[in-house]
C-alpha cells in the first residue's frame, strides 16, 4: 500500500514516469504523423482496459459488454461533429439541406428533438459522460440489485450490445445504419483531418488517458477500492457487515463506463467516423483480451496490453486476416490458463526480481582485503 499522501509506491512511480515519458515524448518523436495516429488510436481502447481493471480486477466483474459504452460515447461526439459538417452551405445539394446525409437519403425532412441538443458541444461533452453512465445504470440497477453476477452478468451484458448494435442498424435513417456517422471533418471549425490536428488530438488523447489513470488508482487505493476489493474475494462477508454490495457495483460499473465513453469519442475525433462494429459482441470480446493480456489486476499493464494486442492486430491480420479472430481467442485462452495476471504477472514474478538480484550484486561492497597476520 502507498505511503499516505501518495497515488503510488516508489516502484510504481517509475513505472508511471516510464509511462509517461513513452506517450509524451518517445512516441511523438518516433514515428511519423500516420503512426502516431493509429498509436492515438490504440490507446483509446486502453480507457476501456483501465475501466475493466477497476471492474474485473477490482470488483471481479466481469463485463463482456464494455463496446457499448465505448460506443455510445463516440456516437454522442460524432452527433455534435455531423451537425457541424451538415450545415446548409455544405448539404445544399440535398434535397433538405442542414441535415446529415444519412438522413436525406432516407427521406427524413426534419432533424430530430434529440439531435437538435448536439449542436453544443458543452451538451455533447456532458452527454459523453452521463449518457453512458446512465444506461449503466439501468444495466446494473436491473442486475446488481437482484444479485444476479458471474457468468450470467457477463453473458446479459453480451446480450445488450447485441440488442443495442441490431438497434443502430436497424434505426438507418437516424443513426446512419451500418456504414455509422462518417465524414466527420471540423471542430468548432478546426479541421481535425490535417497533420497539426492529429498531433495535437494524440497529445490530447495522452494526457486524459493519464489523468484517468491517476484517477482510477485513488479509486484503487481509497476505503472504497478496498471494499471492492474484499467485495471481489468475500462478497458474503461484506454484505453481513452492513454495506449496500449492489450499490457499489452500480457505482463501479457507472464508473468504468464512463471512462469507456471518453475513450470512444476520443476515437470519433481521432479516427473521424463512429460505426454500430465498434459497439457489439466482437469488440467487446477484444477488449476484455486488452485487459486479460496486460494483467487485470495492474492500471499500467491495461495499458501495455491494449497497445501491443492492437499493434499486433493491424500487423497481423493485414497477413492473415481470415486466421486473425481465431488467434485472438486463442491468445485469450493461452494468457488466462499460463499468465492469469497477464504481462504484469510475468513482470512483477521474473522481471523485477531478476533486475533486483541484479541490482543487488553491483551494489554489494567489495570485502575489504584482511590484514596478513606476521610471520
Amino acid at each position: 500500500m502507498p505511503a499516505a499522501g501518495f497515488l503510488f509506491s516508489k516502484k510504481e512511480w517509475l513505472y508511471f514516469t516510464i509511462l509517461a515519458a513513452l506517450l509524451l515524448v518517445v512516441m511523438p518523436l518516433a514515428v511519423d504523423v500516420f503512426r502516431l495516429n493509429l498509436i492515438g488510436k490504440y490507446l483509446t481502447y486502453a480507457f476501456v482496459a483501465i475501466g475493466l481493471v477497476l471492474l474485473w480486477g477490482g470488483g471481479g466483474i466481469l463485463s463482456l459488454g464494455q463496446g457499448i459504452f465505448f460506443g455510445l460515447g463516440g456516437y454522442c461526439m460524432a452527433m455534435f461533429l455531423k451537425l457541424e459538417a451538415s450545415t446548409p452551405a455544405a448539404t445544399k445539394i440535398q434535397s433538405t439541406p442542414g441535415i446529415p446525409d444519412f438522413m436525406d437519403w432516407n427521406q427524413i425532412t426534419a432533424l430530430p428533438s434529440w439531435w437538435q441538443p448536439f449542436y453544443s458541444l458543452t451538451f455533447t461533452i456532458v452527454a459523453i459522460i452521463l449518457v453512458p453512465s446512465f444506461f449503466a445504470f439501468v444495466i446494473g440497477a436491473a442486475m446488481f440489485k437482484r444479485r444476479v453476477g458471474g457468468v450470467y452478468f457477463a453473458i446479459i451484458t453480451q446480450a445488450v450490445a447485441a440488442i443495442l448494435t441490431i438497434l443502430i442498424i436497424g434505426q438507418q435513417g437516424y443513426t446512419g445504419g451500418v456504414n455509422g456517422i462518417t465524414d466527420l471533418r471540423t471542430l468548432h471549425g478546426w479541421d481535425i483531418r490535417t497533420d497539426s490536428a492529429k498531433l495535437i488530438l494524440y497529445f490530447v488523447n495522452a494526457l486524459l488517458l493519464i489523468g484517468v489513470l491517476l484517477l482510477a488508482q485513488s479509486v484503487r487505493i481509497s476505503k472504497f477500492g478496498r471494499l471492492l476489493i474484499a467485495m471481489r474475494d468475500r462478497e458474503d462477508r461484506v454484505r453481513f457487515s452492513g454495506y449496500d454490495v449492489a450499490n457499489f457495483k452500480i457505482f463501479i460499473f457507472c464508473l468504468a463506463a464512463a471512462i469507456s465513453a471518453i475513450g470512444g469519442a476520443m476515437f470519433t475525433l481521432q479516427v473521424g467516423f463512429m460505426s454500430p462494429s465498434f459497439v457489439g459482441i466482437v469488440p467487446s470480446i477484444e477488449m476484455v483480451i486488452f485487459a486479460a493480456v496486460g494483467g487485470r489486476l495492474s492500471l499500467f499493464g491495461a495499458i501495455y496490453g491494449a497497445l501491443l494486442v492492437n499493434a499486433a492486430k493491424t500487423t497481423f491480420s493485414e497477413s492473415f486476416p481470415e486466421l486473425w479472430l481465431f488467434a485472438m481467442g486463442g491468445l485469450f485462452i493461452a494468457v488466462v490458463m499460463a499468465f492469469p495476471f497477464g504481462l504484469a504477472g510475468v513482470v512483477k514474478d521474473h522481471v523485477e526480481p531478476f533486475f533486483a538480484k541484479a541490482l543487488a550484486r553491483f551494489s554489494k561492497p567489495s570485502p575489504e582485503p584482511q590484514p596478513q597476520a606476521a610471520e
